[in-house]
């Protein structure tokens, strides 16, 4: 959703690089940049004015430091204030100090409020632990019932409907009910869907006013459909006035739209959002973090997220046993079954565009992410698994006809099982070389990785160029040696050096996304 704003704040950074000094006239051309790329990006009018007065203001003043280039220190200042207009600190839900806690939603027809209610079910049961239901008072759509029945069902979790709906019954006696079946059965969590229309009107405030007073709710959350732009403002200021709400909800994070409505609704309503939904599955919801969305948005990755990812998706004593076999014997211990289970653990992450997206420098190779097929990961497993027990532990000893033979009994050609056996040599070493605390291969003195300084390292570069080097007089004048990072910079790889155009991806990665 953000990659247009993305690009563009990219492109504005891009003219400080080199730059020994911000001028005045440096601030004024990048908050002008800044502000068209705002604008561009759907976000309400006041907000981007308030947001480039703030940056102005500091960029001249005092904030700026002589530690930090141009660059570094516009990105910095933007990156704070973009954290302040999305909210600030992260806010957590109120639960009642005596059960049930009561959860409304609120919002228009088609914003996502009924799988939302699951979604939102789903992540109190299994990472709060507690005992939510879901409350069907939305009777006037055709089907809402049925639906939040049936998104119960797969989230796990009951549903109290006592009414059909499709305009059968009243919300007000459903939602009022619904309390006394809570407290009778002891639920901890009350989650109400409410009715939507197709715009604010006086009848939709309020039903949804009728039953905020019925159950008297310890949060309402205003769901919006954050695809639909300048309206998103609109409406939650409508629902503000009209019912009230404590916090927001953006569904359709995952859409195409220019985001404009995440950054707008927090600073004009003074309601946070609290919580994002990024897909049709009831695992994509996620907690709001103004400060890691910020850091998306900058293309500075969400390297935070994809941790808490990794611990939800790898079990800690597997993991253990993997690095100890990477460690050992150069990592000749890891076999194939090892790799697929890593790379089934990965899976479950969710896709794998979506986290890769999350590496710091990501928006620099957006493209072969977007053509990145996950099938590939299926034919990889489909290769692995025709191989007999002897060849996933020792891949050596798959020669000519064994590769034939696993070819035929995966569906796959022969260059795909010898790239796979290949490629997996190449991960290996590098995953072994990372978890001895070696750094990545081919990257002495890369500053923050342990045992890659100093003279030792250096000297060792020196034997590995010399031992590569080709003895061919006429292709040895061909080959080219990357520049070595000055101190304290990241090599180009990483985004060092020649700034972030020279990114370069991993060999193993670019395999995997399909670069050349």
């Amino acid at each position: 959703m953000f990659d247009t704003l993305s690009d563009r704040l990219s492109a504005a950074f891009k003219n400080l690089r080199g730059k020994g000094k911000l001028t005045d006239a440096d601030i004024d051309a990048t908050a002008r940049e800044i502000r068209i790329a705002l604008l561009e990006a759907d976000v309400a009018l006041p907000v981007v004015k308030d947001f480039i007065a703030a940056v102005k203001e500091r960029a001249s003043g005092a904030d700026v430091r002589g530690g930090l280039n141009p660059a570094q220190q516009v990105i910095k200042i933007v990156n704070e204030e973009l954290v302040t207009i999305l909210g600030g600190a992260t806010r957590e839900l109120r639960m009642a100090k005596r059960p049930p806690t009561v959860i409304m939603l609120a919002g228009l027809q088609g914003a996502g409020k009924t799988t939302l209610a699951g979604k939102l079910a789903k992540w109190l049961k299994e990472t709060k632990h507690q005992t939510p239901m879901l409350v069907a008072a939305d009777l006037q759509r055709p089907n809402a019932v049925t639906q939040l029945q049936v998104v119960g069902e797969r989230a796990g979790v009951p549903v109290y409907a006592p009414e059909p709906g499709n305009g059968v019954g009243d919300p007000v006696q459903v939602a009022r009910l619904a309390m006394d079946e809570a407290k009778s059965k002891q639920y901890s969590v009350v989650i109400v869907d409410t009715a939507g229309r197709l715009g604010v009107d006086e009848e939709l405030m309020k039903q949804a006013a009728d039953i905020r007073d019925a159950v008297t709710p310890d949060e309402i959350l205003f769901v919006v459909d954050a695809m639909i732009g300048q309206d998103a403002v609109t409406t939650a200021q409508a629902f503000l006035d009209g019912v009230g709400f404590d916090g927001v909800v953006l569904s359709k994070l995952d859409g195409d739209a220019r985001g404009g409505a995440a950054l707008s609704i927090a600073q004009v309503t003074g309601r946070q959002v609290m919580f994002a939904s990024n897909g049709e599955k009831l695992e994509d919801f996620d907690v709001f973090h103004p400060d890691r969305m910020a850091s998306r948005i900058l293309g500075m990755g969400d390297v935070m997220s994809l941790i808490e990812q990794a611990e939800k998706s790898f079990d800690a004593e597997e993991a253990a046993k993997t690095a100890a076999k990477l460690q050992k014997r150069g990592g000749k211990d890891f076999t194939l079954d090892d790799f697929l289970a890593q790379m089934q653990s990965v899976r479950k992450m969710g896709p794998l565009t979506k986290i890769f997206g999350m590496l710091p420098g990501a928006s620099q190779f957006k493209d072969q992410l977007e053509n990145f097929d996950e099938r590939e990961i299926d034919r990889i497993e489909a290769v692995i698994h025709s191989m007999t027990p002897a060849e996933r532990n020792d891949p050596n000893i798959i020669n000519g006809s064994r590769r034939a033979r696993i070819a035929k009994g995966s569906g796959t050609e022969v260059a795909t099982v010898s790239g796979l056996v290949e490629r997996f040599f190449e991960a290996r070493k590098m995953m072994s070389a990372m978890a001895s605390g070696k750094g990545l291969p081919g990257m002495p003195g890369m500053p923050g990785m342990p045992g890659t300084g100093g003279k030792k390292a250096k000297q060792q570069a020196k034997k590995t160029k010399a031992k590569r080097g080709s003895g061919n007089p006429a292709k040895r004048a061909n080959q080219v040696e990357p520049a070595a990072p000055q101190p304290g910079q990241l090599p180009a790889a990483f985004g060092g050096g020649a700034g972030a155009d020279g990114f370069e991806l991993p060999d193993e990665l670019k395999n995997m996304l399909g670069g050349k």
